[in-house]
């Protein structure tokens, strides 16, 4: 019943597995596999958002609004927009009480079971992608409890990061379970990081593109995007069906750009926006360095950072908390209701209580942060020239939704999804033509500053992407024609002492163990025999000892994945199977090593031809000199009897370029281009080369 259950298990695995020609959304496997794969991450993403939101709102109603006795203003799609006076609350000076045991309990509960949940989990999760690692099954609830708390009772962080952290920790789960490769690994833990924002904010449209722009500073991660807009449609729904399909922001139905001088505005904010963003970039990361070099236990650190926030909160409440409600005050005419120090002072003071909460080691997002710092910028400018100078908008609202696009979209590198995201937070369209100048010029002006420090510029900047960037060849050669044949394998019944002895005298340092029927059962090593003592080796079974956790590899997955997966397990060589995914069994059809990786890579670049990748998903172009022995030469092209799936492309001859027709002669010295299938491309090979004969096509 076991064997039967693992081996269901097996398929259900092997089932997710693809090479890199089939990966494709024109693939209908391919397609089925990520639209289960991404329902299964968005559900969990709308249930972690619904849980965390939940939570939340407990905890600040417990210790904010029932201790405390402070009701913070909410923003129009979540609660009452009231303003309250905070010092007509029943306890104001118990406010760096919570604020500080807050940070306490957050800080113990982080740096006890989980230390890599510190911070705003969004950069964590980022880094994830990158390096390829892992992120750990605890930490979606370590980082859920620890942000609920440090939110709840007062510290500035925003519900972004944690909820990012939540749903791309599941896919990274998932694709563990699964045994997906390194590839798919990234873009389940991209396309949770993605249908967690996009479903926490209501805006699943651009939480899926941010899953792709967030990766980089200066490139796009663009396969992440079909499996993370499943994902995320997928969250909202459920999110939805809990909190209502209304947006975040409440904004006037006829707020929209209809006046173009207002574009200098637009331009002013802009700047701002960028010079405040880098502002609040190295402002965030100079805290968290000073915190991280202060001589006290970690667990203490956020306390100390919830002791100072809440010592400002007393002079500006606005600048604890999320801060969403304040962003929807300052859309209207409440605005006007607070002092302009306050609006002034608000975007700086809420850079400086973030850097207490989040970097002194507070769990929390710094993306509803960001939001706040812009739409109190927007808010300023419009509080400063209003009534003053002519053409500015009635209210301030299309100032502080398009500095909040500016100021976030600049700092994040992510210009594109942070402004859909705030369009559907406020569900409000009208104002991307001005946000797409405020945006661009505060993504100048910020450079190459981020607020996420994991970000790398291009996909050549990436672990994840180094190999095939670095070695273009490698990612259009197949496994199958690097792999050298089975010379050794033992049985699993053997015994370790046969083992040493068939290893002692070769050159490699283990061999795959098979059952009676020829399937891989696992690998054993020189290691692996060396730890038992020499006495047991005569009596003990490979099956034993051998190693069951082993890296296989597919037949026709690219040689650069291949490289990847070797080096990332740490070994020279793996068993390749084969890649049939509906046959339970795994047949050994090779061996790939390194060396024998590198060997096709120096023997590929040394002949006379150029290879590349197909126009058409599924094949190769190959480009070559040809020879004076080759058999096509001084032959019409009908009579050549090229290899069955090869077509030739095109004739270079002295400079000129020719068409081929079925009459074309084609002469020693062309330079001729050939479209094959990388199964064919062997046999075209040999044909070249003159050394077997080959299956004509007809």
């Amino acid at each position: 019943m076991v064997s039967e259950s693992a081996g269901n298990a097996g398929l259900v695995r092997r089932l997710f597995r693809f090479n890199r020609l089939h990966r494709s959304f024109e693939s209908p496997r391919y397609l089925l596999k990520w639209l289960v794969l991404s329902t299964l991450i968005g559900i969990v993403a709308g249930i972690g958002a619904i849980v965390f939101y939940t939570a939340i709102h407990y905890a600040n109603h417990w210790f904010i609004e029932e201790l405390v006795g402070y009701v913070q203003p909410s923003p129009a799609g979540e609660g009452p927009t009231t303003i309250m006076s905070f010092w007509s609350s029943a306890r104001p000076w118990l406010l760096p009480v919570v604020t500080t045991l807050g940070g306490l309990v957050a800080g113990f509960i982080v740096f006890t079971w989980a230390p890599e949940a510190e911070g705003h989990g969004t950069d964590a999760a980022i880094k994830a992608f990158h390096e390829g690692t892992s992120i750990r099954a605890r930490i979606p609830l370590i980082k859920l409890v620890a942000s609920a708390i440090t939110i709840g009772t007062g510290g500035s962080a925003g519900r972004e990061g944690p909820a990012a952290q939540i749903s791309a920790g599941f896919g990274s789960i998932m694709a563990n379970v699964l045994h997906l490769d390194a590839q798919d690994r990234r873009i389940a833990l991209a396309t949770g990081m993605g249908s967690g924002i996009g479903a926490i904010f209501s805006a699943p449209l651009g939480g899926a593109i941010l899953a792709a722009e967030i990766l980089y500073k200066d490139d796009l991660e663009v396969e992440a995007i079909m499996p993370a807009l499943i994902a995320s449609i997928v969250g909202y729904s459920i999110f939805g069906a809990y909190s209502g399909w209304h947006t975040i922001f409440s904004v006037p139905r006829d707020l929209a750009f209809s006046s173009p001088p207002q574009l200098l505005y637009y331009v002013v904010i802009g700047i701002l926006c960028g010079f405040i963003g880098r502002l609040y970039a190295r402002g965030f990361y100079g805290l968290t360095h000073q915190f991280h070099h202060l001589p006290l236990p970690n667990w203490v650190k956020p306390g100390i950072g919830g002791l100072l926030v809440g010592l400002i909160g007393l002079v500006i409440p606005q600048a604890i908390g999320m801060g969403y409600g304040w962003v929807q005050v300052s859309m209207g005419t409440g605005l006007l209701s607070l002092p302009i120090w306050i609006i002034l002072l608000l975007p700086f003071v809420k850079i400086l209580t973030t850097g207490l909460t989040v970097g002194s080691g507070g769990s929390g997002g710094i993306f509803g942060p960001g939001m706040v710092i812009g739409g109190m910028v927007g808010a300023a400018v419009w509080r400063l020239s209003y009534h003053v100078l002519p053409g500015v908008p009635a209210i301030p609202g299309p100032f502080v939704i398009v500095a909040m696009m500016a100021l976030f979209g600049g700092i994040a590198h992510a210009p594109l999804a942070i402004m859909l995201m705030v369009a559907e937070m406020t569900g409000n369209l009208s104002l991307l033509a001005p946000a797409m100048i405020a945006v661009s010029i505060s993504s100048i002006l910020v450079g190459k500053d981020t607020i996420y420090s994991s970000q790398v510029n291009t996909k050549a900047d990436s672990p994840a992407h180094r190999l095939q960037m670095s070695f273009p060849l490698l990612s259009t050669l197949s496994v199958h024609q690097a792999m050298t044949p089975l010379k050794q394998c033992f049985l699993t019944s053997q015994t370790v002492a046969d083992a040493e002895k068939a290893l002692a005298d070769g050159v490699v340092s283990g061999a795959p163990v098979v059952d009676h029927d020829g399937n891989l059962r696992g690998v054993v090593t020189i290691t692996d025999i060396q730890r038992l003592p020499a006495n047991q080796r005569a009596d003990k079974s490979l099956k034993e000892i051998m190693n069951t956790n082993v890296v296989t590899l597919d037949s026709y997955a690219t040689l650069d994945e291949a490289l990847e997966q070797l080096t990332s397990a740490r070994v020279s060589w793996a068993p390749v199977v084969d890649s049939d995914p509906l046959s339970p069994a795994r047949k050994i059809l090779g061996i790939l090593s390194a060396a024998s990786i590198a060997q096709i890579y120096r023997r590929t670049l040394a002949k006379d031809s150029r290879r590349m990748r197909g126009v058409v998903e599924g094949t190769v172009m190959l480009e070559a000199k040809i020879e004076e022995h080759a058999p096509l030469v001084n032959k019409p092209l009908r009579d050549a009897h090229l290899p069955s799936e090869c077509l030739i492309v095109s004739i270079r001859r002295n400079g000129e370029l020719i068409f081929p027709r079925g009459s074309s002669v084609i002469q020693a010295g062309d330079t001729v281009t050939f479209l094959v299938s990388p199964q064919g491309e062997e046999l075209l090979q040999n044909y070249l080369a003159n050394r077997t004969p080959v299956l004509a096509t007809s």
